[in-house]
């Protein structure tokens, strides 16, 4: 799979989650466990993201 068609994917994953998240903090009775799960797993895609970012800069100007 060519690095944009992976970070287009991981993209669509890490904006899933934000969505998720403000479900989640929406209701009062919001589960602080699970906030903190998605929060971290949002954080990983965004790092996974910017490293695939990286990659394909350093690959263009190689």
């Amino acid at each position: 799979m060519p690095i944009e068609a992976r970070i287009r994917e991981l993209d669509a994953k890490h904006t899933r989650l934000d969505t998720q998240i403000d479900e989640v903090t929406k209701h009062p009775s919001a589960d602080s466990l699970e906030l903190a799960r998605l929060k971290k797993q949002k954080l990983r895609l965004k790092e996974q993201i910017e490293s695939l970012r990286l990659s394909a800069h350093e690959t263009l100007t190689g």
